[in-house]
């Protein structure tokens, strides 16, 4: 397939908004692409090369995709850079750049989808003394065949910036419209990407062999499954209500990372809420999975939490993100050793147990794990009393813990879902917002005084799920210790952008933009109607957005969550609405 054809319907895609049309123009294109080519088109589509377990990262740093643009056309670097400030997008700097050098040289040839995504994949792994250098040439070479449009989608594919506003649910629907007749079908082709969240691999399966393909598509050891969410309320008596006075089982909500354990024999793979393997980080906790969890071959999800082993007690999320490393894992296990709290079971033996109602999988949980100093089941209680909840609750808190997640006994593990079925319920603070937003960085402003030479506060960005882009909430200077302002600049640097980057809606505009990537936790007064940031605008009043009345940092980096995770406009938009009832 030429890849020419795909940047057409690339351009096709961005002069459309409707869902409708977006679905159908994305359903034509996977329709007229090989079945062999469906997964790297799929990839390419989300901005990808792999599905995000496997940890293949492309997004290039700006220098050097403008010194593989400057290159490729011929360019003096300081024009490529005026190009890219002119149009704030690489990709439509590439596209004027490799119009006004004009046709190709005598020997180019046309591009293929094969070729490009061969390519980019190949720029992405290497590494290693002198890949810089080898980088530039592939992506040069690319460059020198393509057209001035095939141009522009490579370069927004190489920096991560593609953003089509093509979400993988709009994916699933365009793979029923063109493989199953309609969308109607969706919601088994879901299923099916939530279990084995590889999306080139599921479009593939749907187009070969039709539903009889997804239907197929198992519970696997080693293909992390997209994990169940809770909702939030604020109150013990809300989620009583909620849940229509029935029994429910509530858990203790630690202070810890989230993780999904595959064991297959003694080979034993973790991975992040985000899906990425993070076992060389807690080799410690794979040795525990050997030692004290009974299944052979099973997926469990436990809180990781950092413990003081002279007490027992448990440490803050800011002590275990010191495993976060990738040197020195030896003395990290010594400074800051761990104890997993296991709170599922979606798969015991050969059984998948995603189906089965929430109180079977507790039973099988606490027959597969032995409870020890460092190992557990989490402390759960069932009641329908929300008077045992907020008693429950004290004592989570007493034991060093966020609050509680309350299940309905009844459901199955929805993966992929955020539901009622788990509600969040978390300590309450003096203020008048209840609970902790998880926010991401899109901007920063220069700090003054004892803050000069360093960023003084922060403009932060809640993800717009149903469009797919990250809106201003908030900016936020208040509870950065000096060590914050030191590591932010370092953290955020890779991420640093010239111009808003494509995908960011804000009136407010900072010293610095980011790329959505660094997600931190906030807490604040109330929230409250804003003419100036743009989250929800509409939702409430015309024209006017939500934002944070007195916005805290609480110290707490979110490295377990993409910005994609992060608090979306949905969720505020319903904080708003329970604290204005509140208030009536």
């Amino acid at each position: 397939m030429l890849y020419s054809a795909v940047a057409r319907s690339y351009a096709a895609l961005e002069r459309i908004t409707g869902r409708n049309e977006i679905t159908n123009l994305l359903a034509q294109l996977l329709k007229s692409t090989p079945l062999e080519e469906l997964p790297p088109l799929v990839y390419l589509t989300q901005g990808k090369l792999r599905p995000d377990y496997e940890g293949v990262e492309l997004g290039l740093a700006e220098k050097l995709a403008l010194r593989a643009l400057a290159s490729a056309s011929g360019s003096e670097p300081a024009r490529v850079y005026t190009a890219y400030v002119k149009h704030g997008d690489i990709g439509a700097a590439a596209e004027e750049l490799l119009t006004n050098k004009g046709q190709g040289t005598l020997f180019s040839e046309a591009l293929t989808l094969k070729r490009v995504y061969e390519t980019l994949l190949k720029v992405a792994r290497q590494g290693g003394s002198g890949s810089v250098e080898a980088k530039l040439r592939e992506l040069a070479s690319l460059l020198n065949d393509a057209s001035p449009l095939e141009a522009k989608y490579i370069m927004r594919t190489i920096t991560g910036e593609l953003r089509l506003g093509v979400a993988d649910y709009t994916v699933l629907d365009a793979a029923a419209t063109a493989f199953l007749g309609g969308k109607d079908a969706r919601p088994i082709i879901e299923r099916a990407y939530n279990v084995h969240p590889d999306l080139g691999f599921v479009v593939a399966s749907v187009a070969s062999r039709g539903l009889a393909g997804v239907e197929e598509v198992k519970v696997e050891v080693g293909v992390p499954i997209r994990p169940m969410l809770a909702e939030r309320l604020s109150s013990a008596q809300a989620i009583i209500e909620k849940m229509e006075g029935k029994v429910v089982a509530a858990e203790y909500k630690l202070d810890g990372e989230r993780l999904q354990i595959h064991r297959d024999g003694d080979g034993v793979k973790l991975f992040s809420r985000r899906l990425e393997v993070v076992t060389s980080h807690y080799p410690d906790a794979v040795d525990l999975v050997r030692e004290h969890v009974g299944a052979k071959k099973a997926i469990l999800e436990a809180e990781v939490v950092a413990i003081d082993e002279d007490t027992g007690e448990y440490l803050p999320f800011q002590e275990l993100m010191h495993r976060r490393r990738k040197h020195g894992i030896q003395q990290a296990m010594a400074d800051y050793p761990v104890a997993l709290n296991f709170f599922d079971i979606l798969l015991a033996g050969a059984s998948d147990l995603t189906g089965k109602p929430y109180s079977f999988r507790r039973r099988k949980l606490r027959q597969v794990v032995e409870e020890t100093s460092r190992t557990r089941p989490v402390p759960s209680l069932s009641t329908s009393d929300p008077r045992d909840l907020e008693k429950f609750m004290e004592d989570a808190i007493t034991d060093g813990c966020e609050g509680l997640v309350v299940k309905d006994p009844n459901s199955p593990y929805r993966a992929g879902a955020r539901e009622f079925a788990w509600i969040k319920l978390k300590r309450e603070y003096r203020s008048e917002l209840t609970d902790t937003l998880d926010l991401v960085v899109i901007g920063a402003f220069h700090g003054r005084g004892r803050r000069a030479g360093s960023f003084g506060t922060f403009l932060l960005g809640t993800y717009d799920s149903a469009r797919g882009v990250f809106t201003s909430v908030a900016k936020v200077g208040t509870g950065f210790s000096d060590e914050d302002l030191a590591k932010f600049p370092r953290l955020l640097k890779p991420y640093e952008s010239h111009v808003r980057p494509p995908g960011v809606e804000s009136k407010m505009v900072p010293d610095v933009w980011f790329r959505p990537h660094l997600v931190i936790e906030v807490i604040a007064a109330e929230l409250t109607l804003s003419p100036i940031h743009t989250a929800a605008t509409g939702r409430i009043r015309p024209e006017s957005g939500i934002s944070l009345r007195f916005p805290k940092f609480t110290g707490k980096i979110r490295d377990d969550k993409r910005p994609e995770d992060s608090t979306t406009v949905d969720e505020i938009v319903g904080m708003y609405q329970r604290q204005v009832k509140r208030v009536d």
